[in-house]
């Protein structure tokens, strides 16, 4: 009898599981179990509002670490906290303090050996001209990028297939994907909102879908998890 694995997402809103009160915001780790064999148990710890740094202190990272076994995968997305250099309890560096914290995911995988992989950080729709800003998530990318080949870690750039696709969508038709409300559209948002770092329910299917297809492509142990590409 096959035992089971679990997969485990340690992340901030953009993956996370939302409360009623945030919908129509989804997190794409949210949509990801659609993907997944039924010998797979998807465990998401992400969080909204969390950086790599604000996830450890509040032991979330601990709490993985105590519950993670050997088989596992800890998938580690972040970037978009970390960013907010103003915020002592969550601002990095991203060549510095961020690199850092990602070696911590990464132990608490390898400690038990349980398998980590970094994703980059799934791109924001903020586009210059025709084109999504390369730095709608500033260095963190091509830091963890950097970071993964120096440690020999794993790897997916999600940054850069979720850019690829928002570019070919368009600059109109990405906004379908992210939380863009009217006025009165929503109970949750009466005055509307225009949001392009967050999804909803259709943006979240299809970064889920985009990441599932980019695991299954790999080379990587996890692609034997991934069943099918579900239409969105």
């Amino acid at each position: 009898m096959r035992v089971n694995i679990t997969i485990f997402i340690a992340g901030d809103s953009t993956a996370a599981i939302k409360i009623p009160e945030k919908r129509p915001e989804t997190g794409w780790g949210e949509a990801f179990q659609a993907y997944l064999s039924d010998t797979v148990i998807l465990d998401n710890r992400a969080i909204n509002g969390k950086s790599t740094k604000s996830f450890i202190k509040e032991g979330h990272l601990r709490a993985i670490e105590k519950s993670i076994k050997p088989g596992d995968y800890l998938i580690i997305q972040f970037g978009h906290n970390d960013q907010k250099l103003e915020d002592s309890e969550r601002g990095t560096q991203p060549y510095g303090e961020y690199q850092q914290n990602l070696l911590k995911y990464v132990q608490v995988a390898q400690s038990v050996n349980a398998y980590p992989l970094l994703l980059t950080s799934v791109s924001r729709r903020n586009f210059t001209g025709t084109k999504i800003d390369e730095q709608s998530v500033g260095d963190y990318p091509r830091a963890m990028l950097e970071f993964a080949k120096h440690n020999n870690v794993p790897v997916l750039d999600i940054h850069k297939i979720t850019r690829e696709f928002l570019n070919e969508a368009g600059e109109e038709k990405s906004k379908d994907y992210f939380l863009h409300l009217a006025p009165g559209q929503s109970e949750n948002y009466p005055d509307g909102i225009t949001d392009n770092t967050h999804f909803n329910e259709k943006g979240a299917a299809i970064v889920a879908k985009l990441i599932a297809m980019e695991m299954k492509e790999s080379n990587l142990s996890i692609k034997d998890f991934i069943l099918n590409y579900p239409d969105n």
